[in-house]
């Protein structure tokens, strides 16, 4: 089996602050569409479609990024130790509640026996796997609505005061924790905060971070929730 040594980010840093910035001022006044879109986080609306989707290079691209992510050793592939020690890093911050932390780590062996399968350290899932996987659940209609339960812990998870929403300093603290860089946490917070108050919602922040998954529209500023995207 090949697997993808994929870097989880060839984009400079110049390059990719300069086009955040650039689409930062765009979406710094979202269109009534935009915010009718975020008020509806907790319909259905927008799983509605025709035809199937996952089909762009650009849905690939992000979910590449993601695989990167949970790729810890940067092996190429991701087992189930990847998805617990992250999940241990999210609970170790010590922000989350126990009957959250038991609720986290439950779902977190749910779902990856749901999607990869049995729990050994023979079962490791290549970018290629993860792709074809994720394009099934973003084709089925069952599978999407629950792909993405964990946002809410991994709010939690970040909120150190338990107020409700993150400031720039929390969200820095969610990129930390992802591997990935300050500087690029800053820039995705000033495109995610949507009023520009300093503040991001549970509901913003599980909206944009569960549209990265779903959406092949470039435009959405959603595509910068898991840091810069990888080149292929």
């Amino acid at each position: 089996v090949s697997v993808c040594k994929c870097a989880p980010s060839a984009v400079s840093s110049t390059k990719y602050n300069f086009l955040l910035t650039r689409d930062y001022s765009k979406h710094a006044k979202h269109t009534h569409a935009e915010r009718k879109y975020m008020s509806d986080s907790e319909s259905d609306s927008d799983l509605e479609w025709i035809g199937r989707r996952g089909e762009s290079d650009f849905w690939r691209r992000k979910i590449r990024t993601f695989h990167g992510i949970l790729d810890l050793n940067k092996d190429g592939v991701i087992s189930f130790d990847d998805f617990k020690i992250l999940a241990e890093r999210f609970i170790n911050l010590g922000h989350l509640q126990q009957e959250d932390i038991q609720k986290f780590q439950d779902l977190v062996k749910d779902l990856w026996e749901k999607q990869w399968g049995e729990i050994n350290p023979y079962n490791l899932v290549t970018v290629e796997k993860y792709l074809d996987t994720m394009h099934h659940v973003l084709n089925d209609k069952i599978l999407v609505r629950k792909a993405h339960s964990f946002l809410p812990y991994l709010f939690k998870a970040i909120d150190k005061d338990g107020s409700g929403a993150i400031s720039v300093e929390e969200f820095k603290l969610f990129f930390e924790v992802l591997g990935l860089k300050e500087q690029d946490a800053i820039l995705a917070f000033r495109a995610i905060d949507s009023n520009g108050d300093g503040k991001i919602s549970q509901k913003e922040f599980v909206k944009h971070g569960r549209d990265f998954f779903l959406t092949e529209d470039e435009d959405r500023i959603s595509k910068y929730f898991w840091g810069p995207l990888a080149d292929h």
